[in-house]
């Protein structure tokens, strides 16, 4: 009996253009009316994409969760409240 391999999918490259992966893209209920955000989706592979909202056809960002786990965990603590 020959099993056949279970699909894995493909790792998607850091700065892919965004418009080319089919997923479905989300933002904070706090961004503004001028589309000053950033766009998250959940990735097949486990990964999450972010993309500029004001450049929805532009290259996307790829982490891991445990990368994004740890960026959360700064923001709720407040490390980059500095920055704003």
């Amino acid at each position: 009996m020959s099993s056949v391999p279970e699909s894995v999918p493909e790792p998607v490259a850091n700065g892919v253009r965004a418009s080319a992966l089919d997923v479905r893209w989300i933002k904070s209920s706090h961004s503004n009316a001028e589309g000053n955000c950033v766009e998250v989706a959940a990735l097949a592979g486990g990964g999450v994409a972010m993309r500029n909202s004001r450049d929805p056809e532009g290259p996307a960002l790829i982490y891991t969760p445990a990368e994004v786990a740890a960026f959360l965990a700064g923001a709720r603590d407040g490390e980059f409240d500095h920055l704003l």
